[in-house]
């Protein structure tokens, strides 16, 4: 069949599609005769602060205070918490952040030192909601558990689950390693039931091992169910535990098309455990017969993944495995949403991954302010419960020299930070003036959001990878009773640009339809009140 291409002259820069191509979700309806009239947005206000340009310094006071709500999660595990203690030890939790890293803590102030020899009457100032810890790879591969499992995968079948007979080293097994978590409680003095517990509201793995091949899969996805079981009998009831893998589905930022096709999740993800012919002798118990790794975690760690290309404006970004800033965002999250129902909790850097990506060798590129502000925005529209706010640094610290080593310049306190306060600028857009908006009963419509590119004429449902390769803008919606919060951006714009598009919501008995102007890659957020 003939394809009859349309001219999309309602976006800058005369974008073609074809008006039969395949969707992930079928076109809207065509509109016959006049459109209905349109209900305005009432833009959400921008705060006015100058990013800084100086090196190893960023500033909580680009935003007044606001909080997060209840159902929403943001760690902080970033760089330069140290900038911001003093007398006003608690601004981060002023600033959208609802909790803190174990290494991001104070001494004998948050955390004590040597729980033996806590002072009579301390006490962490910090509650147990305030309080994360990140598990990395290290603790199970070195002193004194020595599993050398945690930096490979494939040695899954000979990896100990508990104490066993024909295992010499008492230690060198997951159990162990696991026990070794325990009674972090004890560190803030106060133990609810029990000084063998977590002391944490979250505990987040990073351990990066998933990949092995087929004939392996089976004993890894018994240890990675055993682990976080065990995890799981030693923690306080209240604790919620995740791991950044493995994760449902993880496009690592590619946005394709075929990552909308998949039609169940990776395999390590829901794969039930089953003994093998060694597991028993190895001490996998009977009790994970059958559960599988995503049974027991409380949620998927689906976040962003930047390299440089997502952030150089000069560039291509339109071809199914281009790099682009905003279909990563969202299309890590839409695909997962589609294979699991668990609430998604990322983790997000402001840098890009290092790589043999172009320039992203060394992670000394940060986001550009539409990209740090649009990640803050977009990333909870989505509906995600949280996220981690990460670097791959702890102190940073104003003012120094430039490192004489090429190889170290830009990235440790030689680079600028703004990025974070575009960040935190975007949070405090969403939340301190939307924070209604998100609770659960709220309707996040993500790919079901209906935008029109041609004034009106004919209504689409695109999912990320579409807009991006139809070099189109994006519109994500959120509806909770008559209220209906956009977002809206035309990414990678030139600063002069001026795109437009209009959105609608016909559904529920309401006929909404509003137009969003937008001026070059600004990050817009609209709100109105819907009529039926």
């Amino acid at each position: 069949m003939r394809l009859l291409l349309i001219l999309l002259t309602a976006v800058s820069g005369s974008v073609f599609f074809t008006s039969s191509d395949r969707m992930v979700h079928s076109a809207g309806a065509t509109v016959v005769g006049k459109l209905p009239d349109e209900t305005p947005l009432t833009a959400t206000p921008r705060s006015k602060f100058t990013p800084t340009t100086r090196k190893g310094y960023w500033s909580l006071d680009v935003v007044d205070d606001f909080t997060l709500p209840k159902t929403r999660s943001i760690t902080f595990c970033a760089a330069g918490r140290n900038l911001h203690l003093g007398n006003e030890w608690d601004k981060l939790f002023r600033r959208g952040f609802s909790s803190i890293d174990r290494t991001r803590m104070v001494w004998d102030e948050e955390v004590a030192r040597d729980p033996n020899n806590i002072k009579p009457g301390w006490k962490s100032r910090l509650t147990f909601d305030q309080r994360t810890d990140g598990v990395g790879q290290h603790h199970f591969r070195l002193n004194p558990y020595n599993i050398p499992w945690a930096g490979d995968g494939k040695l899954a079948p000979e990896t100990y689950f508990r104490p066993m007979p024909g295992n010499p080293n008492k230690l060198q097994n997951i159990y162990s390693a696991i026990q070794g978590l325990a009674g972090s409680c004890q560190t803030y003095n106060d133990c609810p039931n029990g000084r063998d517990k977590s002391g944490y509201s979250k505990i987040f793995f990073d351990i990066e091992n998933e990949g092995v091949p087929d004939n392996v899969l089976q004993e890894q996805a018994n240890l990675y169910t055993y682990f976080v079981k065990a995890t799981r009998d030693l923690a306080d009831p209240r604790t919620q535990i995740g791991s950044i893998g493995p994760t449902p589905l993880n496009g690592f930022g590619y946005s394709r098309a075929m990552d909308y096709d998949a039609k169940a999740p990776f395999p390590l993800w829901d794969m039930k455990a089953r003994h093998t012919s060694t597991s028993r002798q190895r001490g996998m118990p009977d009790d994970i017969v059958g559960k599988s790794f995503s049974d027991y975690v409380d949620f998927q760690m689906v976040g962003c993944y930047y390299v440089y290309p997502d952030f150089d404006y000069t560039i291509p970004h339109t071809g199914d495995a281009d790099r682009h800033w905003l279909a990563s965002v969202l299309a890590e999250q839409e695909n997962n949403i589609r294979l699991s129902n668990k609430p998604r909790l990322g983790y997000v850097w402001m840098f890009n991954t290092q790589g043999p990506f172009n320039n992203s060798h060394k992670a000394s590129n940060p986001a550009p302010p539409a990209v740090a502000e649009g990640t803050a925005v977009f990333y909870f529209m989505t509906g995600a419960y949280g996220c981690i706010f990460w670097d791959d640094l702890v102190e940073i610290h104003p003012d120094q020299p430039t490192p004489k080593d090429p190889e170290r310049q830009g990235l440790d306190s030689d680079r600028v930070y703004a990025c974070y306060e575009h960040f935190i600028h975007g949070l405090w857009r969403l939340f301190k003036h939307h924070g209604d908006m998100f609770t659960n009963d709220a309707t996040f419509l993500n790919q079901n959001t209906e935008c029109s590119y041609d004034g009106g004429q004919n209504w689409y449902k695109y999912n990320s990878n579409q807009i991006k390769t139809r070099g189109l803008p994006y519109a994500r919606a959120i509806v909770k009773g008559n209220q209906i919060l956009i977002a809206a951006s035309m990414p990678y714009a030139k600063p002069a640009q001026k795109t437009s598009l209009m959105v609608r919501y016909v559904d529920n008995g309401y006929r909404f339809y509003t137009t969003v102007r937008l001026n070059g890659d600004e990050i817009y957020l609209g709100r109105a009140t819907m009529e039926k």
